[in-house]
Formats: C-alpha cells, sequence, structure tokens
C-alpha cells in the first residue's frame, strides 16, 4: 500500500502538486491522468525515491521510504520507464533476472528459487517464448512486457509505470493495460500507471488519480467519470469529454 501524506511536488520554482493526500492499495490497478507537464511523472518519481518532495510523506506499507535502505525500497516498490534496454548479447530472461537483484549476493548469483521466480515472472507477464531472445531484436510491446516481467521478478507490493503505453499501437496498448490489470488482481498488487490513454484508463482501472494542478484527485473509476473532473480538465474549444462513451472527441 502507498500512501501520500499531505505532499507537495515542484518542478523549479512552480508548484506541481500542492498537500496531496491519498491511498493506492494492493490488489488495484489505478490509472494516472491529467495534462502534459502536471507532474505525473514527477510523482511517480517522488513515489520511487527517484525525486524529491518538497513537503509531506510517503509511505509504503506503513514506512516513510525517506528512511528505507535501497535495497528495502528495492524490494518494495519496481518501477518501469518508457526507456528501452538495447544491449547485444542480453537476452530477455538475463534482464528479467536483473529484478532478482535485491535479494542476490554482491556478485549477482541466482539461486534455485531466483531462477524459478524468473521462470514465474516470465510466464506472467506472458513472455516465456521470449526468453532466449536478445532484447535489441524485440519489439517495442513484447521489451515493455519483458520490462513489466523484471519489474514482477523483484516481487514488490507496488509497481509504478510511467506511460508504459507509449509507442505501442491500439490494440497493444489494450493489451498490455490489460495484462497490468490482471497482474494487479490475481497477484495481489498496488499497480500504478500514467497514461494519456483516457477511453483504456477508465475502461479497465480501478480507480482514478487526476492530476488537475495543483490537485491531486484520486476516486473510484466509477465516481471520477461522473465527477466533473474530468471534464473540467480535459474539455476547451477543441476537444470534448464524453461521460457516457467514456471519450475524448474532437469538436466540429
Amino acid at each position: 500500500m502507498i500512501e501520500l501524506r499531505d505532499i507537495t511536488l515542484a518542478f523549479g520554482s512552480r508548484v506541481l502538486i500542492a498537500d496531496a493526500t491519498a491511498t493506492f492499495r494492493r490488489g488495484e490497478l489505478v490509472a494516472l491522468l491529467g495534462r502534459n507537464g502536471t507532474g505525473k511523472s514527477t510523482l511517480l518519481r517522488a513515489i520511487s525515491a527517484l525525486g524529491a518532495v518538497q513537503r509531506g510523506d510517503i509511505l509504503v506499507n506503513g514506512s516513510p521510504i525517506g528512511s528505507m535502505s535501497p535495497r528495502e525500497l528495492a524490494r518494495s516498490i519496481a518501477f518501469v520507464n518508457t526507456e528501452r534496454v538495447d544491449v547485444e548479447a542480453l537476452t530477455a530472461y538475463d534482464l528479467v533476472a536483473i529484478g532478482r537483484a535485491p535479494y542476490t549476493d554482491w556478485m549477482g548469483r541466482l539461486g534455485a528459487e531466483d531462477r524459478d521466480i524468473v521462470e514465474r515472472s516470465l510466464r506472467l507477464a506472458g513472455v516465456e517464448s521470449l526468453a532466449c531472445r536478445t532484447v535489441d531484436t524485440l519489439s517495442d510491446g513484447e521489451c515493455q512486457r519483458v520490462m513489466i516481467a523484471r519489474a514482477l521478478a523483484q516481487q514488490t507490493d507496488a509497481i509504478l509505470l510511467d506511460e508504459p503505453t507509449s509507442f505501442l499501437d491500439l490494440p497493444n496498448r489494450y493489451e498490455l493495460c490489460t495484462l497490468l490489470r490482471d497482474l494487479a488482481h490475481r497477484e495481489n498488487k498496488c499497480v500504478l500507471f500514467s497514461t494519456h490513454e483516457l477511453d483504456i484508463a477508465l475502461s479497465l482501472a480501478d480507480s482514478i488519480a487526476l492530476v488537475d494542478t495543483p490537485r491531486l484527485v484520486h476516486l473510484p473509476t466509477a465516481e471520477m467519470i461522473t465527477s466533473g473532473h474530468i471534464e473540467r480538465l480535459f474539455d476547451s474549444d477543441h476537444v470534448k469529454f464524453d461521460a457516457a462513451t467514456r471519450a475524448i472527441t474532437l469538436r466540429r
């Protein structure tokens, strides 16, 4: 479980999120929505202890992230960003095995249990058949699934993903988000992902965290759809949010 307690985040002198309080629970898929530049990535990085919090506290399973060692943090939160890993001769299996680093010795040697976890993670992410492929030969969609398998191999309660559907076509975007939902539900993980895919988020996520600078509003998806928050944030002279169809359309 991830708890935000009155946190304030800023980029330079600009406050992105102020005095935000929210709880993201295990077993739920949470979609993080907002306009460009409003602080979605900044929030994910702060939760992962990769960025600073100006004020307030972030807790994981009741422990402030500032009090956790790097190893403890790596056993609690896995972070998947949009950057591809293209290293010649590095196989998908090897990449997923890196997720076991918080549990192995200083030489990174895998034991039998570690190998079992890596193989299970590959299966859960649906990329077992790619294990022997080098990552530089994988498509964007395949690579993203392998990165999710690596996060699963960390055996954390929470997985954070920054724009995981970037560079994917529409069918692969929906398929990937369906995978995230299934992992949250079946593996009892807190899965929080940022996205611009409003229709996919509203159809698959259990709850929505909406960044409406400087506010962060977190509601169950059904409540968010009828709350008016999305219309206020996304409606403009050229764009219209239709709550009935859960989609953004261009005004004519």
